[in-house]
This record gives C-alpha cells, structure tokens and sequence, in this order.
C-alpha cells in the first residue's frame, strides 16, 4: 500500500473530525502512522465534541447578555450572529448539511478501499472548514470569558454587616466578633470567639430578634472561629443579634440561658 510523503491535508483532517468517511487507504495509513496528523486530528476532533455538547452548556448558570456580546466582539461576528456555542455546533452538523445539499451537485462516489463514499460538494467543504474553525474559536473565546465571569462571580465576597461582641458578666474576658458577608448566593456569618470555657461544654451559635422573643440555632462554634450559613428566610435585620452561648452536655436543644457573649448587626 503506498504511503504519502506529506502530511495530511487540512480540509482532510477537518471533514474526518466532523465525521465525513473522506480519508483514501492511504491517507488512513498515513493517519495510523504519523503523530502529528493524529495530534491534529484529535484537536479537532475534541472541538467539535465541546461544540456539540449540549449537556455542559445546560448545567452552566446562563451568564448575561454583555459576556455574549463580549464573545461576538472577540470573534468579529455581527450583533445577532452568535448568541451561543451550540449555534456554531449546529451548523456543521453534517446530517444537516447533507438533507441541504442538491443532489445535483453531488460527484462520482469515491473509492475507498471498496466501499463507496459519497464525498462533500467542494462548496460545503469550505463552508464546513470554516464552520469548524470558528467553532474552535468560539469554544476558546466562550471557555475564558465564561469561565472567568463564573471565578469572579464566585470569588466576590461583600460584606453586609458586622458586630462587635461583648462578654456576659459570668464571662469576664471574653471577646468575639460577628461578620456576615455575601458568597455568591449566600450568606455566610463569620463568628470568632476568645473566652475561658469549660471544655466539656459547647459553644452554640445563636440569631435573636431585638426583643428576645425569637431565636435561631446556627450550629455549634468549633475551635476560636467557625463560619454558618444564614437560611434564606431569616431577615437579619429582625434577627439583629448574634449570640454564643455555653451549653452544657444535656440533650437540651434550647438555649441554656448562659450566654458568653453577644452584639447586634451593624449594616452601614
């Protein structure tokens, strides 16, 4: 079997990533033996896996509409050209662009190796190529631009109040401080506390309303610091005070009355 002296062709390696049977028994000798051309068809071929896959696109949070304006500008198309990567995969499909093409233009079968092949008009190859490296383009340009937005959106901490909290009479000394920030979509209590505490005991967490007739358990404080998550429904601004109390070892889920500290949320 005779082999080429050169590399793959790149219209060749491009219709064989899209699926297009197009290689001759040469070319597919060539492709089993030359790393290069293998490396490149692979590339290839990874992008249009990514470009076609519907399932990641769905599980991503849909960013808004100025990252897409953001991925058209980079890639030079008009406003309405591109609105997602799935377009781009759509139009390289190639079950779709053979129910578009004539019949009329379609050539003579090629040969290859006995089976006979029907070849891509030389118009829709271009096409096809050029679809596919804009795909490419479009899975880079939409990995950065998505992918940055999803790392700030997630790295972006605002903090929405603070407390200073001051020790209860039986605990002389004590010192904590309260921080409730922002983290992507929730809202997190940053609780620290330093007093001299009976280690058998545990220190809970605690939300109060001003007027001490609602309370809301957090969780209990491991350690000098710890972070708790605030349920969506609780309004901070009704469960004002934060509060961390010595509970002894007794099944008791209720507060013990024995608080360590405390001090209400400041939200300037």
């Amino acid at each position: 079997m005779p082999h080429l002296e050169s590399h793959l062709d790149p219209e060749v390696l491009t219709l064989l990533a899209i699926g297009e049977p197009v290689a001759t028994p040469a070319e597919q000798d060539h492709l089993s033996s030359c790393p290069r051309c293998a490396v490149e068809l692979s590339a290839l071929t990874r992008t249009v896996v990514a470009g076609r896959s519907t399932v990641l696109l769905e599980d991503l949070e849909s960013p808004p509409e100025r990252v897409w304006s953001r991925i058209s500008e980079e890639l030079g198309f008009s406003a309405p050209a591109a609105t997602s990567g799935a377009a781009a995969a759509a139009e390289i499909d190639p079950a779709a662009e053979t129910a578009r093409m004539n019949p009329a233009d379609v050539g003579a079968p090629r040969s290859t190796g006995g089976t006979a092949q029907t070849p891509v008009p030389r118009r829709r190859r271009s096409g096809l190529i050029r679809g596919l490296f804009v795909l490419a383009a479009s899975v880079a340009v939409l990995g950065v631009v998505v992918g940055g937005w999803a790392l700030t959106r997630q790295a972006t901490v605002v903090e929405l109040a603070s407390a200073e909290l001051t020790a209860f009479p039986d605990h002389p000394g004590a010192v904590g401080s309260a921080v409730v920030v922002e983290r992507g979509d929730e809202r997190v209590i940053e609780v620290t506390l330093e007093a001299d505490v009976d280690p058998d005991s545990n220190r809970e967490v605690w939300l109060i309303t001003e007027d001490a007739t609602e309370i809301i358990s957090l969780g209990m404080l491991e350690g000098q610091t710890g972070e708790f998550v605030v349920p969506d429904a609780v309004d901070l601004r009704e469960f004002v005070l934060v509060d961390v109390s010595d509970e002894p070892v007794d099944g008791d889920p209720t507060h013990s009355g024995d608080s360590i500290v405390r001090g209400a949320l400041d939200f300037a």
